[in-house]
Order: structure tokens, then C-alpha cells, then sequence
């Protein structure tokens, strides 16, 4: 078992999550954009049918976990794995469907300073700070996100279907991050129950900031391909490796 020292305290691996609360929005958008967007990391988006990518923005609120509670917003692509061999036309789809993709977190903005030293400095995720307003409890999701006065996103989900007998669904993949010229590849354990989607339901609102021009640049908004929401989350996240 390995251990990280962040701000004079001990963190020791894994790292658990034991309760959050989540809710995203999937897009689909060109893929060309995409890759241009994420060729800093090395990595190579994972293409579907008719030229598309995914991106997905999601709200989480870590209520109790070993880096304290916090807010963060993501905006994460679906990549190819970075040990998968040449594309072929089925390739990226069914790596998709068999959960043998990865996912680039290409940015994470937080509201706190530990979970913001720890996240750059054990895994190198892209933590920065900025300022949230969300709304994990209202029978409507919504947060929006500013950054010195700026805002970056505003998201709002409407209700979506509970999932079959609310069971817990469990997953495990390989988290992506790039800073500092490195990227590294991390395992990502995640247990959810509670869970909510539907087909659209999510209304994104994008400000004057850099990150919303990139987002802008991908042709948001638009009608999301879903949306969910997650009452409770429990993660472990291991050690990151540099590819």
C-alpha cells in the first residue's frame, strides 16, 4: 500500500469515496473537434457511428470520502485505451458496449484546496479552483459554475426514470489525465445505486469564460444525448501510472 503526503498529511491508497451524489449530461459531438481539442494528452478519441465523440459534463458533491467533502464539475471525453491495438470500423463501438474504453478527465475545477493539491499531485488530474452553486436534493438538478466572476457552465437536469428495482450497478475503468507533459492512466472502482436517466433532459447554459468557448468549439449547446443522476456513489481510485 502506497502513501502520498499532500499538505503535510498522510493520504494513503486507495483512496475512497465513501458517499457522493452525481449528475451529468452526455453530448455527442464531432469527433474531429474533439480530437484536436484532447491531442495534448496523446490519446485518441473513441469514434462513433457518423463521425461523433462523447463528452460529458458532470456535478458531483463528495459528501464523505478520504479527501473531505467538496464540489467538483468535469469535462471528460470517452478515449481509446491507450493499450488497444490499430482502429477498425467496429472497434471503438464495441469497446464502448464492453466497457474497454477509457475516459480523459480534460477538466476539473474544485472548491477545495486539499482535494485540489491531492488530486494534481498523486494522480494528475487537472484540478483548479472555482466557485459552484448546485442543487443536488430538488426534484431538478442544476449547477452552475464561475471562475474569478466568469461563468463557465450552467446546468440544469430535468427528473429522469429510476433505474430496475434501484439495484446497485458496479464499474470499474481506466481514468485519463494530462498535466505537466505527463499523462497518466488511473483505476477507477465505482458503485452506484439511486440512479436516474433519460433520453435529452438537460438544459446547459455556457458564459464568457475560456473554458465555455471550448465547449462552444465542440457546438454546445445542444439536445444531450441523456442525462442521469446518481443519489449514492461510492469510488475508490488506485494509484496512477505514467503511459
Amino acid at each position: 500500500m502506497s502513501t502520498h503526503t499532500v499538505l503535510g498529511r498522510e493520504v494513503r491508497m486507495p483512496v475512497r469515496i465513501r458517499l457522493a451524489r452525481a449528475f451529468m449530461a452526455t453530448y455527442l459531438v464531432p469527433a474531429a473537434a474533439a480530437q484536436r481539442l484532447i491531442d495534448y494528452s496523446g490519446l485518441r478519441i473513441l469514434r462513433l457511428p457518423a463521425g461523433r465523440a462523447m463528452c460529458t459534463l458532470v456535478f458531483v458533491d463528495y459528501v464523505d470520502g478520504d479527501l473531505g467533502p467538496y464540489n467538483e464539475f468535469g469535462v471528460s471525453f470517452m478515449v481509446r485505451h491507450h493499450t488497444a491495438g490499430a482502429a477498425s470500423r467496429f472497434g471503438d463501438l464495441r469497446a464502448l458496449r464492453t466497457g474497454q474504453a477509457g475516459v480523459l478527465i480534460h477538466r476539473l475545477p474544485v472548491d477545495g484546496d486539499f482535494t485540489l493539491a491531492a488530486g494534481r499531485g498523486i494522480w494528475g488530474f487537472p484540478k483548479e479552483l472555482a466557485d459552484f452553486a448546485v442543487d443536488h436534493s430538488g426534484r431538478t438538478r442544476s449547477g452552475a459554475l464561475h471562475q474569478n466572476g466568469r461563468l463557465i457552465a450552467d446546468l440544469t437536469l430535468r427528473p429522469g426514470f429510476a433505474t430496475p428495482n434501484g439495484r446497485a450497478a458496479a464499474s470499474s475503468f481506466d481514468a485519463y489525465s494530462h498535466i505537466d507533459g505527463v499523462t497518466r492512466c488511473t483505476r477507477w472502482q465505482m458503485q452506484s445505486s439511486g440512479m436516474r436517466a433519460r433520453i435529452g433532459g438537460a438544459q446547459l447554459r455556457l458564459g464568457d469564460h475560456e473554458i465555455a468557448a471550448e465547449l462552444r468549439s465542440l457546438g454546445l449547446p445542444r439536445r444531450a444525448l441523456m442525462s442521469s443522476s446518481v443519489s449514492r456513489l461510492a469510488m475508490t481510485f488506485e494509484d496512477a501510472i505514467a503511459i
